[in-house]
């Protein structure tokens, strides 16, 4: 996973309020039922000393909820919210909470937060008919971060009976148009897909259309095309369902890159470019090795120092002086890890525990060795 999203956390000014609320809004009794759950968050925070400034932030946020619009459909959200009331972070998570979170603390309490998140894959779209498409790109699915049309060509797009000498000619002018007007859709999304990385493209709707989509594809985008019957364009299509197979699609995604990281670090450990175990992983954090992070769900009960700068981090006080820091502050490895992931642009991945080589808590993949790196 990227997490570039989080710089904008570590860079705002701590304590932090850390919150995984469920925000479900689908019964008659929602409004009261939100109201009553976010005030039992606030009263969380206060309680755990949170300044009425943030608590209210906290607040009126999560009570977007009862505002309608996009934020009314989501069934769980995850916020973070810095020590002078800025939100810092505001995501959809992948369904109600299972691991409730409402923390005050001198650290952003970002593990519980990310391996709930509604999964960030790379995709696109598409709902299309004969004469153009409706096209979304996203990361999240349902919350699109650019939305577009393309639009064909009309002309003659029935095929219609007739009769006499122009019959075939109306009837290939049709198909021809179709074709043209696939072609530009196909184009399109060759552009979109080299472009942004998308994983998959999604195509919904008019079956002739999205077999047309298909054999005009590129290589690039025929090895990410994943075709669905329902959906249309038409005004009033229900568009659950293809948002329904959007979501399947990113978590089938996430399992896979979840497994792939785990064989990483397996194949990596062999040639020397992966390290296992806290300690490893932090030297090789210090030094801005660590090309992917990948964490347990469920992580030990352990504790690392860390300084002002993200990759001043170590196992005990023999580390932070040889890093020149004499005023390290003791806080839990997970934050102190995905600071230190986040502050040298390494990637993040949190896979069970049970899926973890050996039982172990954190590994790395490396993006270099040196000669301290063990063989």
């Amino acid at each position: 996973m990227d997490v570039t999203f989080l710089e904008q956390v570590f860079s705002a000014p701590g304590p932090y309020a850390t919150v995984c609320a469920d925000v479900t809004h689908t019964t008659e009794n929602a409004d009261a039922e939100v109201e009553l759950r976010v005030r039992a968050i606030c009263e969380q925070l206060a309680a755990d000393g949170a300044p009425e400034g943030v608590v209210e932030s906290v607040r009126s946020q999560l009570l977007q909820a009862n505002d309608g619009g996009e934020i009314a459909t989501l069934r769980g959200r995850a916020l973070v919210v810095a020590a002078d009331g800025s939100v810092v972070l505001d995501e959809a998570l992948a369904d109600v909470p299972r691991d409730p979170v409402a923390r005050w603390s001198p650290y952003p309490d970002l593990l519980p937060v990310l391996r709930q998140l509604a999964g960030r894959v790379p995709h696109v779209v598409v709902v299309a008919d004969r004469v153009g498409a409706d096209v979304s790109v996203a990361t999240v699915p349902g919350r699109p971060t650019d939305e577009e049309t393309v639009e064909g060509d009309t002309f003659h797009m029935r095929k219609v009976k007739v009769g006499g000498w122009a019959h075939n000619t109306y009837m290939h002018t049709a198909e021809n148009q179709w074709e043209e007007n696939a072609g530009q859709v196909a184009d399109h999304l060759h552009q979109l897909v080299t472009g942004s990385g998308a994983q998959f493209v999604l195509v919904a709707g008019d079956v002739r259309a999205r077999q047309l989509i298909a054999d005009k594809a590129s290589k690039e985008l025929g090895d990410v095309l994943v075709s669905m019957e329902e959906g249309g364009r038409a005004a009033g299509a229900d568009r659950a369902p293809v948002d329904l197979r959007a979501q399947e699609l990113v978590a089938e995604h996430e399992a896979h890159g979840q497994a792939r990281a785990v064989e990483q670090v397996q194949a990596a450990s062999a040639h020397g470019l992966a390290v296992t175990g806290t300690a490893l992983v932090v030297e090789a954090l210090r030094k801005a090795q660590v090309e992917t992070l990948v964490l347990a769900d469920q992580p030990d009960d352990e504790e690392l120092l860390v300084g002002t700068d993200p990759l001043q981090l170590g196992t005990g006080e023999d580390d932070m002086s040889a890093l020149g820091v004499s005023d390290a502050q003791r806080i839990p490895a997970g934050p102190a890890l995905l600071r230190a992931a986040v502050g040298s642009d390494a990637a993040v991945v949190v896979v069970p525990r049970t899926a973890m080589p050996g039982d172990i808590p954190v590994a790395a993949v490396l993006r270099y060795t040196d000669a301290s790196t063990p063989s």
